[in-house]
């Protein structure tokens, strides 16, 4: 009976022991899921985004006008011969530059100075003639007043004396006629230039109607510009004020912006305006001279001419990379000093360079985001750091 109520005993622990265990096992994921549903929002909270601010600058601009231009000679003399004849010789190299009075061309000079010869011995036939009149004269004078010959007689004496002083004088000039054709047989520059390309080849016969080349002086060199009524009559009391003077005194100063974007390094100067607006397009030329001293701008170059029209005081500049768009309306993210976002319509006016004028919206000291604008809305709150320097005109 003692053995039976052992093992009784024996079973009795196992068995309360299988039903504890389960128990004890589950409490420790019962521990986590009543944590769990103490702290709903036990997730931390995203950090604000970064951003790239800019200060909104106030100070003077000048305001620039952009127009395009082309550029011409300052002289452009076609070189065309004064005689007819064959070309026999080039005497320049295309494309170099040449000074006044140099031989461009040789005619064949030949025939030029035949006619010349010719003209010389004409001319001392007429002193030779000349001087028989003159020995005439001398010799009836006295017979006339000692009536030994007739009064008629000396009269036609002096006139055929007349007759020969004009003919000797008509040779004269045909010898200097003479003699010019022949030195027209050596085409010159007129002016000191850049020479063209050669229209004639030796051997070419040519006349005074033939262009044999262009030479154009382009130092200093023409941009000529259209600008509009509008901008005409906003300049026109300071171009009509010193309309009698070469270069006006207080013109601004023009730079030159070539194809390839690069600035030209010598300022330009106003020289003219036409004398009349174009009624088709409503537009009026403006001409100014650039220094060319390399000779490194030619005639029928395109370029954009830059100048400082009028001066802005006081304008509010914002980088143009913190301006959005959005159908015509612009707009800019201000950042307050909570680092609160606020979007602002503004009101926006001229380039300049990287900048952009704002008529309203801003107000100067404060920042607006010129990086990182995908990432924010209004009332956000946003992580600043200050943007670098724009590059000038970017």
């Amino acid at each position: 009976m003692q053995i039976t109520i052992r093992t009784l005993g024996n079973k009795k622990s196992r068995s309360l022991f299988g039903e504890i265990w389960p128990i004890v096992a589950l409490l420790p994921a019962a521990s986590l899921l009543f944590t769990g549903c103490r702290n709903p929002n036990a997730a931390a909270p995203p950090s604000p985004a970064e951003v790239e601010v800019a200060t909104v600058v106030q100070k003077d601009v000048p305001i620039y006008g952009v127009w395009v231009a082309t550029l011409d000679g300052y002289v452009n003399a076609q070189i065309q011969p004064q005689v007819t004849g064959y070309i026999i010789r080039q005497a320049y190299k295309e494309g170099s530059f040449v000074r006044k009075g140099q031989m461009l061309f040789q005619i064949d000079p030949r025939p030029f100075q035949a006619l010349l010869d010719q003209a010389k011995a004409q001319l001392a036939q007429a002193q030779a003639n000349l001087g028989k009149t003159q020995l005439d004269v001398d010799r009836d004078t006295p017979l006339a007043k000692e009536r030994a010959i007739a009064q008629s007689q000396l009269d036609n004496d002096v006139q055929a004396n007349l007759a020969a002083k004009a003919a000797v004088k008509a040779a004269e000039a045909q010898v200097e006629q003479a003699d010019l054709n022949l030195g027209f047989t050596n085409v010159t520059s007129l002016v000191d230039g850049i020479a063209g390309i050669a229209q004639v080849q030796i051997g070419n016969l040519v006349s005074p109607t033939a262009v044999l080349t262009s030479v154009s002086q382009v130092n200093p060199i023409k941009a000529y510009f259209p600008i509009s009524e509008q901008e005409y009559m906003h300049f026109a009391e300071r171009i009509n004020s010193h309309n009698q003077q070469e270069v006006p005194s207080d013109a601004p100063p023009f730079d030159l912006i070539l194809a390839d974007g690069s600035v030209y390094p010598h300022k330009g100067t106003l020289l003219l305006t036409d004398r009349q607006i174009d009624v088709t397009t409503g537009s009026i030329r403006v001409v100014c001279a650039f220094p060319n001293p390399k000779n490194i701008l030619r005639p029928g170059q395109f370029g954009r001419v830059r100048a400082a029209g009028d001066v802005r005081s006081g304008a509010l500049l914002v980088p143009q990379r913190a301006v959005t768009e959005l159908q015509g309306s612009y707009q800019v993210a201000v950042v307050g000093n909570d680092n609160k976002v606020n979007i602002r319509p503004i009101k926006v006016g001229e380039r300049v360079d990287a900048m952009w004028i704002v008529e309203s919206g801003v107000k100067p000291g404060e920042s607006v985001i010129v990086e990182g604008l995908q990432k924010v809305r209004d009332g956000a709150t946003v992580k600043v750091k200050l943007a670098s320097a724009p590059t000038k005109g970017s």
